[in-house]
């Protein structure tokens, strides 16, 4: 960034650090104990299919490669590969493994979000969400479409602060209505 830039008030875009999902095991320990909400075994990453045999290609290798998957599409044309896995090591372990899949085939741009989902005693239902393009985490608390659980997400937002590189900026908390798992 030049000093031209600085001056305008412009700043670079954080680049993605796929190893930032990571620390998610270490946050899920954090958010159980501080919420009661816990993992439910199940994450997606969400991305912009591309049209063509090498990204079919890829694709079947990525769900090869990761075993138990399920593919979907959802209304905006998203396509979301899903994961099952108990274990919230394993789980973001996998969801790495595709998005770096898809990064070093050259699909990086195409990458949107990737999420892990939990559960509390009462089944409400919570997703910790890194957004790729930004390389922060922020939660999405549905509440039944179009509504969601604001105060749900800001008590989640301080829970885990010390944890993940939380999203500062409140209007990139979009929501991911029709997530596979939420």
């Amino acid at each position: 960034m030049g000093w031209f830039d600085a001056l305008l008030g412009r700043s670079k875009a954080a680049r993605p650090d796929l190893d930032a999902l990571f620390a998610l095991p270490s946050a899920a320990v954090t958010l159980r104990a501080a919420t009661g909400f816990a993992p439910v075994g199940t994450g997606s990453v969400c991305f912009r299919a591309a049209e063509g045999g090498a990204f079919a290609r890829l694709q079947q290798e990525i769900e090869a490669l990761m075993g138990e998957t399920r593919v979907s599409q959802d209304a905006y044309g998203y396509t979301w590969l899903s994961v099952r896995n108990p274990d919230v090591a394993g789980l973001v372990t996998d969801l790495h493994a595709a998005n770096s899949s898809l990064e070093s085939a050259g699909f990086g741009p195409s990458l949107l979000c990737t999420l892990v989902t939990f559960a509390d005693s009462a089944q409400r239902k919570l997703a910790i969400v890194y957004l790729y393009k930004r390389g922060t985490f922020y939660p999405f608390a549905p509440a039944g479409e179009p509504r969601r659980d604001n105060a749900l997400e800001l008590q989640v937002r301080g829970v885990l602060e010390q944890e993940l590189r939380i999203e500062p900026d409140l209007a990139s908390w979009f929501p991911v209505w029709g997530a596979p798992g939420l």
